[in-house]
């Protein structure tokens, strides 16, 4: 069990409490690389790429233009400098121009350069477009509940003149590594595109449309912030709204209130959730036990326990643990 105390309210450590909060949130959010492609486009062409539940797509379009088109959105414009991240693994077409039409992925002559790298060149004989293209999985469980706050499409069209600057130069290292294929290389690409992506939700962060959302203002919010930061840094402790309203300085009713509106869900509902994808993590990667997980979560029974995770996710801890154990087997 976790034996540290919660840290008292102090208002005149606000902006500390502000900063830590954003802290956990980056801490989380390890990536791991599905593939990564370079593209070269000739005008005219069009790429539909499939659903891939579980997983971020991000593209940054090099040189030229191109569109994006998704069935529960507007078609997207992007040009040169655009960054885009999908969060949701939603199916998505890329074309030149809106009446192009759309090659499946599978279809296309991509040339792989190692076991996480591609590169394709596509198209006609037109403008050429040059994209690097992405698909990476997050790598902590807890981290799903973040991603879930995250829009569906975050599209960064206007990066500050050294941003522009390091992006494009991020983006050549990636394919020097790949092209090179020193030793290590696949671990500093993943690397590379892991801070890419970071960088984007930081930019995003300091936008209008990162301020407008709800649990973004929730962490910004002196009070409300530094219940997160309890709750993130300290699962297993006895919470309770009170003693959680007593760590933010605030009221029992005041503080309950506010949280859900900034949240959209009761304080109790995200501590649990909260603690529940941690054990999800735990259950995926150690060989723990099931009581020890549930203890070091802050429960007492392991029924509760149960009953707990199986109202997250509709299955029991065990499951989740044959699964793992199953993975395990077959990648042996």
């Amino acid at each position: 069990m976790n034996t540290r105390s919660p840290i008292p309210f102090d208002p005149a450590q606000s902006q500390t409490v502000k900063r830590n909060a954003f802290g956990e949130i980056f801490h989380l959010l390890k990536l791991t690389g599905t593939f990564y492609c370079q593209s070269r486009l000739k005008a005219p062409w069009g790429i539909a790429v499939p659903a891939m539940p579980d997983v971020m797509t991000f593209l940054v379009v090099t040189r030229g233009q191109c569109y994006l088109r998704q069935s529960s959105a507007p078609d997207m414009a992007l040009a040169q400098g655009d960054f885009l991240l999908l969060t949701a693994g939603k199916a998505h077409e890329v074309l030149s121009d809106p009446n192009c039409t759309a090659t499946p992925l599978d279809q296309l002559p991509v040339e792989p350069v190692s076991e996480v790298y591609e590169t394709l060149s596509f198209g006609g004989g037109g403008e050429t477009t040059q994209l690097m293209y992405g698909v990476m999985r997050p790598d902590h469980a807890a981290s799903s509940i973040l991603m879930a706050l995250l829009p569906d499409q975050l599209h960064i069209s206007r990066w500050s003149q050294s941003s522009t600057a390091w992006l494009q130069g991020t983006m050549q290292f990636i394919a020097d590594e790949a092209q090179e294929q020193r030793p290590g290389g696949e671990m500093v690409i993943t690397r590379l595109a892991d801070v890419l992506v970071i960088e984007a939700i930081r930019t995003w962060l300091n936008t209008r449309g990162g301020v407008e959302s709800g649990w973004v203002r929730a962490v910004r919010d002196p009070q409300i912030g530094r219940a997160l930061v309890q709750i993130h840094q300290y699962p297993d402790k006895d919470w309770s709204v009170h003693s959680l309203a007593q760590a933010a300085g605030m009221s029992h009713s005041a503080f309950s209130a506010k949280f859900t509106n900034l949240i959209d869900m009761s304080v109790k509902r995200y501590l649990t959730m909260w603690r529940m994808h941690l054990a999800r993590d735990h259950l995926l990667r150690t060989t723990q036990p099931i009581s020890a997980i549930a203890a070091e979560l802050g429960y007492s029974s392991e029924p509760t326990f149960h009953r707990a995770f199986k109202r997250v996710f509709g299955i029991p801890p065990g499951a989740v643990r044959r699964h793992a154990d199953r993975r395990e087997t077959d990648a042996n």
